[in-house]
């Protein structure tokens, strides 16, 4: 079998397309990248969907954390100590089981023991929580010369939030924004070891990365090609946000442009 027709084969078999068998013995390279390629798709949909969601969702916790009303204070604080203080594993672990519960009571719940739902309702909550913490320190951080200048002005209400909050909390907030994207598609590698079964073996990029390692009994070829396709993914967010970034620096000196860059850290999840 050619490379070109692994590809046709197994490119998309993650997603339930293309030969359902998965290759028993004499592993290609092509194979290998092929499949766990295949599987970042799961890992790319997952990431996507819980980041796009979780960026209003966070904006409305940041809101909350700094507002007047107690009882929104309280709700967007224990929210974000519940979801950052306790393991992501530990949250997907218990979400599917709660899941499984709720499918016994009824079976309109049996979406949410699935991966494509139930793991993205917890990645979206837990992404939620970090980047309201961001969003509330850049909330905070806003110089009080701009709100008096807006006071000044008679800038007020809701225009004032549009045209001058928004705007310089998403400036400041940003880059701490970008790195919590990355951590966040890393993540993702946790939703089939964390409860969520891989139904039919369409699993992530991880999990073809573990069978590979595990039927060869050799870890070095399958786990650094997964490594090579984070890394591009890694990349690919760096441009998005950076550019992103740049739009929303435009009107600042060059001397004052907070460049992107990935910095590491231990990811408390």
């Amino acid at each position: 079998m050619s490379c070109l027709e692994t590809i046709a084969d197994y490119g998309l078999r993650s997603l339930g397309l293309g030969e359902r068998i998965l290759p028993k013995t004499d592993f290609t390279l092509c194979q290998q990248f092929t499949l766990i390629g295949s599987g970042m798709l799961w890992n790319i949909y997952f990431g996507a969907v819980a980041l796009i969601a979780g960026f209003f969702l966070s904006i409305t916790v940041a809101l909350g954390k700094a507002s007047a009303n107690p009882i929104a204070r309280k709700a967007s604080e224990w929210f974000i100590f519940l979801f950052r203080g306790s393991p992501l594993f530990i949250q997907f672990f218990f979400a599917y089981f709660t899941f499984l519960s709720l499918k016994s009571v009824h079976p309109a719940f049996d979406p949410l023991t699935s991966a494509w739902l139930g793991a993205t309702i917890v990645l979206f909550l837990n992404t939620s929580a970090y980047a309201g913490e961001i969003f509330y320190g850049a909330l905070k951080s806003i110089p009080k010369g701009d709100m008096e200048a807006a006071d000044a002005y008679g800038i007020t209400g809701w225009k004032r939030f549009r045209r001058i909050t928004y705007p310089t909390m998403l400036r400041l907030a940003w880059p701490a924004y970008t790195n919590e994207a990355i951590f966040l598609f890393h993540a993702t590698a946790l939703v089939f070891f964390s409860g969520f079964p891989a139904w039919q073996q369409r699993g992530d990029a991880l999990y073809y990365a573990n069978y590979f390692a595990d039927k060869t009994f050799n870890p070095f070829v399958p786990y650094p090609i997964l490594a090579f396709y984070f890394i591009l993914l890694t990349l690919f967010v760096i441009t998005v946000f950076g550019a992103i970034n740049r739009h929303l620096t435009r009107h600042l000196p060059p001397e004052r442009r907070t460049r992107i860059r990935f910095r590491p850290r231990q990811p408390v999840r």
